[in-house]
């Protein structure tokens, strides 16, 4: 099982102190940003004691591919509204495989974006476009992973049939795939307790392999709601049995997962509920 959480990247020790964080955690995957995921502000890679952090990873088993980097929420490649905006998100997202490609990690997940009132088809047809075009540039191996979306206002990607459209559209498909998360595979109508009918229907469409990583987590909403709020494991309306049997499923043993439940009164809740999870029943 390859299961860890979202840890911090910050001064002092940067990348080095965020393996140090999921170690401590019991984890042996992790998710990172590579700086502010509301801005473009960057460190110099210098600064992220990136060859510590390898060192500590390889002394305590902890593969480079487990190692999954969230891209920032700034990025809309679907805006064509302002098509500055989208110019700009090309932009950064191709610094950003640069990036992820000089710290050593294999998967940046991307959220697909918003159409903001222009149209689905349009926004499809936008990230595709520029998505295209990133990685027609892109010299590393670095995979993108689509994440899909619970489907507040114009989010695109809350069906499986939206991100296969990106999908088709893109030519290098060996560098694109899917990041499932269980809240919003719930908050977007699906329903998660079905997982075996889940998985044929994306094997259908895409491929098992095309699953890169898995954000395991609980959902504060019904079904449906189209809400996106993260609830901690066993707490919320997905409950701890459907999301135990996400981890353990073994078509998905293989598939790096990540939690992003809430702090519980300002703390990590990490530790503990990998420890849950890890638990066989």
């Amino acid at each position: 099982m390859f299961l860890g959480c979202h840890v911090s990247n910050k001064t002092p020790d940067y990348l080095y102190g965020s393996i140090n964080e999921a170690l401590s955690y019991g984890a042996n995957a992790c998710m990172i940003y590579t700086g502010a995921p509301n801005n473009t502000k960057r460190k110099d890679l210098s600064a992220l004691q990136i060859e510590k952090a390898h060192k500590a990873m390889q002394a305590n088993h902890f593969d480079l591919e487990r190692m999954i980097v969230h891209a920032p929420y700034i990025i809309n490649l679907a805006n064509t509204k302002k098509p500055e905006l989208a110019q700009f998100g090309q932009d950064f997202l191709a610094s950003e495989l640069k990036r992820v490609a000089a710290i050593g990690a294999k998967v940046l997940v991307l959220h697909p974006g918003s159409h903001v009132q222009m149209g689905l088809d349009v926004g499809i047809q936008s990230i595709v476009t520029h998505l295209n075009v990133v990685l027609d540039a892109d010299t590393s191996k670095v995979c993108i992973a689509l994440e899909t979306m619970a489907g507040k206002g114009s989010e695109i990607g809350s069906s499986l049939e939206e991100l296969k459209q990106i999908y088709d559209g893109v030519r290098h498909k060996d560098r694109v795939g899917v990041c499932l998360d269980t809240c919003h595979l719930n908050d977007a109508g699906y329903d998660v307790s079905d997982i075996d009918g889940f998985l044929s229907k994306f094997d259908d469409l895409f491929g098992l392999d095309k699953i890169y990583c898995i954000h395991i987590n609980d959902s504060k909403n019904p079904c449906a709601s189209h809400s996106d709020r993260h609830a901690n494991i066993g707490k919320g309306t997905i409950g701890y049995d459907t999301l135990h049997q996400w981890v353990w499923h073994p078509l998905l043993k293989d598939v790096t997962k990540i939690l992003e439940t809430p702090y519980i009164d300002g703390q990590p809740p990490y530790k503990e509920e990998i420890k849950l999870l890890k638990e066989r029943i």
